[in-house]
């Protein structure tokens, strides 16, 4: 990413050098990783946190503390579980000789009987070099989007991108078996730049050039889904674009409805296609 104007809007107001998407649902203030403390709903600036224990029971404070506490380093533990599982999983697969590939793999036929797949598939992988850059790029652009959109939009912004390149093989190629996290991996990657351009970003031609390079090198490699990454990467855009238009805490409904609604075609693309290639349709 290059330099962005100073827009005090979108950066931390205690740490104004940390640019952020994530707002107080208390006073609508922006906060880094480092500032926020998890609520019932949403998160809380340390002076909102200040106020609240201050009318509260005093057996509280040190509860709030804990979790101030555990919440402080601002970790991107979302991806770290994401990388996690999917080693776990890889290692699986190495150890049983192909059985969990083969029960884990997506392709269109099988999505109305195991449609779990969609999201197994994400956590499998087909070589060492496939996981080890899936996991490279999942933690470069996966860190810096889960501190910056907090970590339940990012999980969401990972999964949805995942089931939209799941959405691109069932039209595309629907016979065709996938593994890998690729698909959501872009969604990442489109998010990164949609994102960082309503942040204010005035240059994103490296970003673009390196979605270009992966996008082609998917077009002319035989055993890469380009289906995939472009499916990720339009449906990553879309969601990150919805983000920036409802970034707002009097909009969170508006957010989450449209959350649902990209998730709900995406998943009817699947299943609608597998229908039909099997016959019912």
């Amino acid at each position: 990413m290059t330099q962005v104007p100073a827009d005090a809007a979108n950066y931390c107001y205690r740490h104004p050098d940390r640019q952020s998407f994530v707002l107080c649902q208390r006073c609508g203030r922006t906060i880094c990783g480092q500032c926020q403390t998890p609520a019932a709903v949403g998160v809380h600036c340390p002076e909102c946190v200040r106020e609240a224990q201050a009318s509260a029971p005093r057996v509280q404070p040190r509860v709030m503390g804990s979790i101030r506490s555990a919440s402080r380093g601002g970790a991107p533990v979302v991806t770290y579980g994401l990388i996690g599982v999917s080693l776990l999983v890889y290692l699986a697969q190495v150890l049983t000789g192909g059985v969990v590939s083969s029960a884990f793999s997506y392709f269109a036929p099988i999505a109305l009987t195991e449609p779990w797949r969609i999201v197994t598939s994400m956590f499998t992988h087909g070589s060492v070099l496939h996981i080890l850059f899936n996991m490279y790029a999942l933690y470069i652009f996966g860190a810096q989007l889960e501190r910056t959109l907090g970590r339940a939009r990012y999980a969401a912004l990972y999964f949805i991108s995942g089931l939209g390149g799941a959405a691109a093989v069932t039209l595309l190629s629907p016979a065709t078996p996938v593994v890998g996290a690729s698909g959501a991996i872009f969604g990442l990657m489109a998010g990164f730049f949609v994102i960082a351009r309503s942040l204010g970003g005035s240059n994103g031609v490296q970003l673009l050039v390196l979605l270009g390079i992966n996008l082609a090198i998917g077009f002319v490699s035989p055993n890469i889904s380009w289906q995939a990454h472009l499916g990720g990467l339009v449906v990553g855009a879309l969601v990150s674009f919805l983000y920036t238009k409802t970034r707002h805490r009097s909009k969170a409904g508006l957010q989450t409805a449209g959350l649902v609604a990209i998730g709900a075609v995406c998943l009817l693309i699947v299943l609608g296609r597998s229908a039909m290639y099997l016959g019912y349709l």
